[in-house]
């Protein structure tokens, strides 16, 4: 029997600084929840809009394995590794932090706010160098389908990490009924809905509303609109 866990939006933690309005799924920052610290290896999941030229200033990471996703608009990113890039949307980067970095995250624009995900996992090997990675996702992947973003295989589509975990966004129409089974017996399933309705497990998710799934070979999401969505299949020891 399959364990289910329900995030709605409206439970999420949620700070608004002016110059970014934040939602936490997980214990972040000056929100703490004792039941919402993490799912398995996730410990973050941030859904930030950040106002136009506003940003996150240097700022150091260890130890953590860190996903951005812009949902709208462009990120731009500058670390001690000496990367400076642009995140845009339909991009996914991602840094393992390992034995530590500092990176300093802005909207470029002057005209436009930026939303993104940003989702922390913890990696599995500790201390390793830090790196960085960046890509463009091909959309029409997405459609009516689970497009594989990111997992521990750099020969794999996507980005890779530190962890066995495996990463994919779907864009579905009406009706569309879909099933994605594990990759590596004993991890679990976190679904954020992006937009749209979907069901999951017999339950109905509207906009970023998320579920998680555990003790499940597989799952089986039906759209009940168009809907876009986020699937990450993550360790549940950590």
């Amino acid at each position: 029997m399959s364990n289910i866990v329900l995030h709605k939006a409206n439970t999420r933690g949620h700070a608004n600084h002016g110059w970014l309005n934040a939602y936490h799924s997980f214990s972040f920052a000056s929100w703490y929840n004792p039941e919402r610290v993490q799912f398995g290896t996730l410990r973050v999941l941030n859904d930030d809009t950040v106002a136009a030229g506003m940003g996150f200033g240097t700022h150091p990471h260890d130890n953590m394995e860190i996903i951005t996703i812009p949902l709208e608009g462009d990120l731009a990113h500058k670390d001690s590794m000496g990367n400076a890039a642009t995140i845009k949307t339909g991009d996914v980067q991602v840094m393992s932090a390992g034995t530590g970095i500092q990176h300093s995250e802005f909207n470029p624009n002057a005209d436009q706010h930026t939303k993104l995900f940003q989702i922390w996992l913890f990696p599995r090997v500790r201390n390793v160098e830090p790196r960085y990675q960046q890509i463009t996702l091909d959309a029409s992947l997405q459609k009516n389908d689970f497009a594989q973003i990111l997992s521990p295989n750099p020969d794999d589509a996507g980005v890779w990490i530190h962890q066995d975990a495996w990463f994919y966004l779907s864009d579905f129409d009406k009706d569309v009924t879909k099933k994605l089974a594990l990759k590596r017996t004993g991890n679990g399933f976190y679904i954020m809905n992006i937009e749209g309705n979907i069901e999951v497990a017999g339950e109905q998710l509207e906009t970023r509303d998320a579920i998680g799934i555990w003790d499940a070979n597989e799952i089986e999401i039906k759209a009940n609109s168009k809907a876009k969505f986020l699937v990450m299949e993550i360790p549940m020891e950590h």
